[in-house]
């Protein structure tokens, strides 16, 4: 008779993974290593989505580099873009600490496609 009883992946291990993806590149790179050893299905979806997240901050600077040299008007969109970065953060590391797959608004979905190859 074969052995069924093999170790699974903990919840608490893909959490783990899940919340640490969010910090900086240099976290995002420990939770990639430390899902390698422990692959778990909401590690692998949080890393697809910190890494959209995180690219798509370094993308938006093109766009805020130009606008802090435009008055109020221009401080004021830079501020309201680095506000909405912000919020999805907060978003996605609120739903890593719950053990959620839940997509980040409006660009969520579009992350887990353009990644779907990391972390499997």
């Amino acid at each position: 008779m074969e052995n069924t009883n093999t170790p699974t992946p903990s919840a608490d291990q893909g959490k783990t993974i899940a919340i640490v993806s969010y910090f900086t590149l240099i976290g995002w790179i420990i939770a990639l290593v430390m899902h390698g050893s422990n692959k778990t299905s909401i590690g692998a979806y949080h890393i697809r989505q910190s890494l959209g997240l995180m690219l798509l901050a370094i993308s938006t600077i093109v766009i805020r580099i130009p606008l802090m040299f435009i008055p109020f008007l221009g401080w004021g969109l830079n501020l309201a873009i680095s506000i909405g970065l912000l919020i999805f953060w907060i978003l996605g590391l609120v739903t890593a600490i719950n053990g959620e797959e839940k997509p980040l608004p409006l660009i969520g979905d579009a992350f887990q496609k353009w990644f779907a190859s990391i972390g499997k």
